[in-house]
């Protein structure tokens, strides 16, 4: 399961009762990332939570696909962000609290911790494969593993 699968919407119950309309917890399901790409309804949000809602579409649900929002890349650019925090020195903890004051989303910190872990044994797979390959490959990938490792 991807992370961006156990990423959820922040007080998703008052949100449902000022959009009166029902979508899914999961920030990412098809259904929520509608109504975020058609935007009509979030006239009924008060001013800061429409701001986050405004950021999340704007960061994540922004590009040129035929498909949008349907392919993927707000699941690509939200895990960039997520690998960013990381770099930037968060923690697991640190990054939920982040993301619900950047975005209004949350998740459990274990998830991000495993997504993180999962993330580096990717890389030390991958540094392994280019150390065989190729050699300026290997010292950017070990680069991306120093920084998500701290």
């Amino acid at each position: 399961m991807a992370v961006t699968d156990k990423i959820y919407v922040k007080n998703h119950r008052q949100l449902v009762s000022q959009l009166e309309t029902s979508f899914p917890k999961s920030a990412f399901a098809g259904a929520t990332l509608d109504l975020l790409f058609t935007g009509g309804s979030l006239a009924g949000l008060n001013e800061t939570t429409r701001d986050r809602v405004l950021d999340f579409t704007e960061d994540f649900l922004d590009c040129d696909c035929e498909s949008n929002p349907y392919c993927g890349c707000a699941e690509r650019k939200f895990i960039g962000y997520l690998l960013e925090l990381r770099a930037e020195g968060f923690g697991p903890d640190a990054i939920v609290d982040v993301m619900g004051d950047d975005y209004m989303l949350y998740a459990y910190s274990g998830d991000i911790l495993s997504f993180l872990d999962q993330s580096v044994r990717t890389l030390e797979a991958a540094e392994a494969l280019a150390d065989i390959e190729d050699s300026d490959r290997s010292d950017e990938i070990r680069r991306a593993k120093r920084e998500l490792t701290g």
